[in-house]
């Protein structure tokens, strides 16, 4: 039952977290996404085979204190855009924007209800962790994350280039610092701080 819990949380913070990238862009003149009919909230439209499904489930069976994954990239085309480098920014920061608002929705109504029902308490509480947790590894500056779409519109112009050169090997860094644990050293005491400031458990 805690496996199904934390599962449904995971995707209920994937989701939205994608759906919010193809929103915005749709809102600032790129069809793109709603063409691919990834503006919806069924989660067939968005799972990835490895970041879905096979390394939630690598972090689960190695008891990682850090469970989180990915969807599929909403696609987006920049050249739609009025101010392509600041849609980049906006579009790339919807998505953790999204995962925090919806810890904070999660740990209202956690604080709210919770005491109502034990078994609902539990999910709402790896919701709010979950999504907490998404935002904040999104947030890590290495491309392709969203961090580094952010990053990305508020550099100079001429960083931009070598900047988004290191794309290529993003995942790869990436696996790197998991396999090495510093992704854990990071995200998890950023993580926990806010999911105790939001339940208000010490």
């Amino acid at each position: 039952m805690e496996l199904l819990i934390k599962l449904l949380a995971l995707f209920l913070a994937i989701v939205p977290h994608e759906v919010a990238h193809g929103y915005v862009a749709w809102k600032l003149g790129d069809p793109t996404a709603r063409r691919a009919n990834r503006l919806t909230l069924n989660p067939l439209a968005h799972i990835d085979l490895f970041g879905s499904i096979i390394l939630p489930g690598m972090l689960m069976f190695m008891h990682s204190p850090v469970l989180f994954g990915w969807a599929k990239p909403v696609p987006f085309d920049p050249r739609y855009f009025r101010d392509p480098r600041r849609g980049i920014m906006l579009v790339g920061a919807a998505g953790p924007i999204t995962n925090f608002a919806m810890a904070i929705l999660s740990a209202l109504l956690f604080r709210v209800l919770g005491p109502v029902n034990g078994l609902f308490a539990l999910f709402l509480a790896y919701l709010c962790i979950t999504n907490i947790i998404l935002g904040v590894f999104n947030l890590i500056p290495i491309p392709p994350l969203d961090g580094s779409r952010v990053v990305m519109g508020l550099l100079p112009e001429d960083l931009v280039g070598p900047y988004l050169r290191l794309e290529p090997f993003g995942f790869v860094i990436i696996f790197g610092l998991l396999y090495l644990g510093a992704l854990d050293r990071v995200i998890s005491p950023a993580a926990f701080f806010l999911f105790r400031l939001l339940l208000g458990t010490p």
